[in-house]
């Protein structure tokens, strides 16, 4: 690694190119387990899901009305309406009160709503014609037996509980959880009561709720220092989850030990990413599992992590991986960047006049946490252009999007 150390970082991999590195990596887990509906949601099902019974799974009135013989209401209209008799039950000229959702009578095999009909006694004046199946729902009108409803990497959410539970089905396959060790690094690190000199620790913490918001179990670890032999224990330790993830310590400096450390163990793959802020990336793999090394800086962290950390966790979970939600908006303010880098503008959101507007919180500082915490998204900029111009509408990206 003393190679780099000296050149640095300027042959950076572009974005684009470091994540299919990551993928190449990736290995989706074959773990499975089942489990029942009130712990399913947001997993990942595992077998194709198929319904145990048909929903409904009887002939039901799709009306408040009355239950008829539709050959009874042949003719019917405002003029002339049908003559029928109420009763308990559905037989020639004869019909019976029904509710939406009740069970239709034998016999029956439509519903006239109630309102075109009028009760005279035990007569009833029908005002409409109706055809056979008219304001029915037919046995497996919604979901037929056997239908599939859900393939293998589909991730299950409440809506999807409820159909399930609907046709019968209690538990269900899914794959397990992606396991993530969260190494924060650094000598210079607290918990908290940090004194001067020493910092308090936020960047594992993220990452390891990133984690589990992503889909992932993460194990956050307590700090290590900045010794090679400590670090080096740090990633073997954890080299029995899906993921490892260390924070700090991946630049090139006389501190920034990990990449080595992987190196020596294992394999680094990539090592600095044309991405601002947050370039100081690593990505590599030891015992074929693959290690995230995040940089130290927080936003810096919290951008890699999106672009990296997130990826690779569905990968490994079999989970879709889907682009985050966008709003449009319109620039504040020019926002700058670098040719061949990808940028990542944080901005907050306002209105003005009725327009939403994109105001930059921030265009560098990678240790400036609240630039990040406090925005509302950001503005990806392409890697070959030379920033945005104020007063363009820009697509504002939700990070923190769980999904």
């Amino acid at each position: 690694m003393s190679d780099l150390t000296e050149a640095g970082f300027k042959d950076r991999t572009r974005l684009d190119e470091a994540r299919a590195t990551l993928r190449d990596a990736v290995a989706g887990t074959d773990r499975t387990e089942q489990v029942p509906l009130t712990a399913a949601d947001g997993r990942v099902v595992a077998e194709r899901v198929t319904a145990e019974r048909p929903v409904p799974h009887y002939r039901r009135a799709a009306m408040d009305g009355y239950a008829v013989r539709a050959a009874d209401t042949f003719g019917a209209s405002d003029r002339s309406p049908a003559l029928l008799r109420a009763g308990d039950a559905v037989g020639p000229e004869r019909a019976t009160r029904v509710h939406t959702g009740s069970e239709l009578p034998d016999g029956a095999d439509a519903v006239v709503m109630v309102e075109r009909v009028e009760q005279v006694g035990d007569d009833l004046e029908v005002f409409d014609a109706v055809a056979e199946g008219e304001n029915v729902a037919p046995v497996g009108e919604d979901v037929s037996e056997g239908e599939t409803l859900y393939e293998p990497g589909h991730r299950l959410r409440p809506s999807d509980l409820g159909m399930l539970k609907s046709v019968g089905v209690d538990e269900v396959a899914v794959y397990d959880r992606p396991t993530v060790g969260v190494v924060p690094t650094g000598e210079e690190l607290v918990q908290r009561d940090p004194a001067p000199g020493e910092v308090v620790e936020t960047n594992g913490l993220t990452a390891s709720r990133y984690v589990e918001r992503w889909g992932g179990r993460a194990t956050y670890r307590n700090v290590v220092t900045d010794d090679r032999e400590a670090l080096r224990a740090a990633v073997q330790r954890d080299l029995t989850k899906d993921l490892v993830v260390t924070t700090g310590g991946s630049s090139v400096g006389e501190r920034d030990l990990i990449p080595e450390v992987v190196d020596d163990l294992g394999e680094v793959l990539v090592h600095g990413v044309a991405v601002k802020p947050g370039h100081p990336v690593a990505l590599g793999v030891v015992a074929d599992t693959p290690v995230l090394m995040l940089p130290g800086y927080p936003v810096a962290c919290i951008v890699n992590a999106v672009q990296f950390l997130r990826p690779a966790l569905k990968w490994a979970g079999n989970m879709p991986l889907r682009d985050p939600p966008t709003v449009e908006a319109r620039l504040d303010r020019k926002v700058p960047s670098e040719p061949g880098t990808r940028t990542f503008a944080r901005v907050r959101l306002t209105d003005e006049d009725g327009e939403r507007v994109a105001v930059p919180t921030r265009a560098s500082g990678a240790g400036v946490l609240s630039s990040v915490a406090l925005a509302d998204g950001w503005v990806e900029i392409p890697d070959d252009s030379e920033g945005v111009a104020a007063g363009e509408t820009v697509a504002v990206q939700d990070w923190e999007w769980s999904a």
